[in-house]
């Protein structure tokens, strides 16, 4: 308390709304897709507050209901809500906003020059979606949530917070838009971090328990597993990728090998087992992805790790330096088997240079997954089962695919008109849903393709017996069991695409 009998910091409430698996999957297959990824972002944030000299918790939606995420969030009794939200998720945040509003105390002003009467807990959004809709958010939301985030959150939200407690406008700081005196304010975007490396670590410790969050069945080794990113931003041009801010100067922001090794440390320091490396791709810088692995197989850390690269971007050296260093997978973007669709996305590789990195991984012992899309502008039906013949012949151990989605602030989103129809349920915004529809495809022409793709392709009998002979521990047999049984369904589920389409 200050010499006036007011709070110099406050108390903070970072959530993520309540949700189910069935909410993103199909409740027949959900179970052998269920993931639960630690909210890297939120825990960016929550550091930067904390460092601040904030009071801060974390509430997750994801194990909990919404009736007892509120009831925790109205005990703990804060002034400054921030919410998360997806595109998908954004009527949830919404919701969470407006009952959050309903139930919390009101609280006096924070400081003697303040805000006057009643201060209400200030309730904020960030996440994919305000930073992609921006002010679009708060006339959707009206009086329920009192700003967005559109950028680097970490210097945005403290700056925020510290005019709050000042009791001053929230005009002008930059990477915020505001309702103030009734008015929505859209302030100048936030220049990006560059020095990545002046950030604090996540704030994992907020998590609780660290095992229960784990990604889907088959895609890690140990738990628990912490997520990391080692860079920021992309320096490619895909149209389906969100870019954070189509007006800056795109690229990547790098931080040092020696800031991402003391962040290993410290992950290991608190228990973790396992890492799987978030960046768009690990690999855009050679020579620093290599130095990486050669420091981790230095000093001799134990744990397991998995990492997305680009195809063009690695070789069998570089490939077999991450197998040495305790790499177990890695995550090629495929994304379609045919040329004029790749080049369609703007993805910049070529089907000889996805052959060569998967026979590369292969080589050196690395599992490899390999995502692919349906429904590309242009692409035909027969165009999907091309892809799905190319994946079958690649032959990795693990495949998925999905249907592609112009998510708000990508170049798909922005020039829907030139490509096709998109769903004006946000809710369809999964890689599961088919929100977008090419002109040259119907709905069910991308969910039947999808269907067909998994079970031509998990149905192999060269593929079940590798498995089988694969299995070592109980865990393995779970996952073969949720796996089959949702195979299972997609058999059923196309004998009903064939009668139908």
């Amino acid at each position: 308390m200050s010499a006036n009998g007011y709070r110099l910091k406050m108390r903070c409430a970072l959530v993520i709304p309540a949700w189910v698996p069935e909410d993103i999957f199909s409740s027949k297959t959900a179970a052998s897709q269920i993931n639960y990824w630690q909210p890297l972002g939120t825990l960016y944030v929550a550091a930067a507050l904390r460092e601040a000299g904030h009071e801060v918790k974390f509430f997750n939606g994801a194990f909990i209901t919404h009736e007892g995420l509120l009831r925790d969030i109205q005990e703990f009794n804060p002034e400054f809500i921030g919410i998360y939200s997806t595109t998908f998720g954004w009527e949830k945040a919404k919701k969470t906003a407006a009952d959050l509003r309903k139930i919390t105390p009101l609280h006096p002003p924070l400081n003697k020059g303040g805000i006057e009467g009643v201060f209400r807990p200030f309730i904020c959004a960030g996440g994919p979606y305000p930073i992609a809709a921006q002010e679009k958010c708060l006339e959707d939301a009206g009086q329920w949530i009192d700003a967005v985030v559109t950028g680097e959150g970490e210097v945005t939200v403290v700056e925020m917070t510290e005019r709050l407690q000042a009791g001053k406008s929230l005009s002008g700081v930059m990477g915020l838009v505001c309702r103030e005196n009734g008015k929505v304010i859209k302030n100048p975007p936030r220049p990006l971090i560059t020095d990545l490396d002046s950030l604090p670590f996540p704030a994992r410790d907020l998590l609780g328990d660290a095992n229960l969050y784990i990604p889907p069945p088959a895609t890690y080794r140990r738990k628990p597993v912490a997520v990391l990113i080692t860079s920021r931003g992309c320096n490619r041009q895909c149209i389906f990728c969100f870019q954070m801010d189509k007006t800056r100067e795109s690229g990547i922001r790098y931080r040092s090998v020696e800031n991402v090794i003391k962040e290993i440390e410290h992950c290991l320091g608190q228990g973790y087992r396992e890492i799987k490396f978030l960046d768009d791709t690990f690999a855009a810088d050679y020579n620093r992805a290599m130095r990486i692995a050669e420091e981790i197989k230095k000093r001799k850390l134990d744990f397991t790790w998995f990492a997305s690269a680009c195809v063009n971007q690695v070789d069998k050296p570089l490939l077999k330096a991450f197998k040495d260093a305790g790499c177990w997978a890695i995550l090629f973007g495929a994304e379609s088997g045919v040329q004029k669709n790749l080049n369609t996305i703007r993805k910049g590789i070529t089907l000889e240079q996805i052959r060569k990195a998967v026979k590369w991984a292969k080589e050196v012992g690395l599992k490899v997954s390999t995502p692919f899309i349906f429904g590309i502008p242009g692409e035909t039906f027969e165009e999907g089962l091309e892809t799905i013949r190319f994946a079958i012949e690649l032959n990795p151990n693990m495949a998925n695919f999905h249907a592609i989605t112009p998510f708000p602030g990508t170049y798909l989103y922005d020039n829907l008109e030139r490509y096709g129809t998109m769903s004006e349920d946000l809710t369809d915004f999964t890689y599961q849903g088919a929100a977008f529809i090419p002109y040259t495809m119907t709905k069910e022409d991308i969910l039947k393709l999808r269907q067909i793709a998994f079970k031509r392709f998990y149905s192999r009998p060269s593929f079940i017996l590798k498995r089988l002979l694969e299995l070592r521990s109980f865990n393995d047999l779970t996952v073969a069991f949720r796996s089959m049984r949702s195979l299972f369904w997609l058999w059923a589920k196309e004998g009903i695409f064939r009668h139908k389409v």
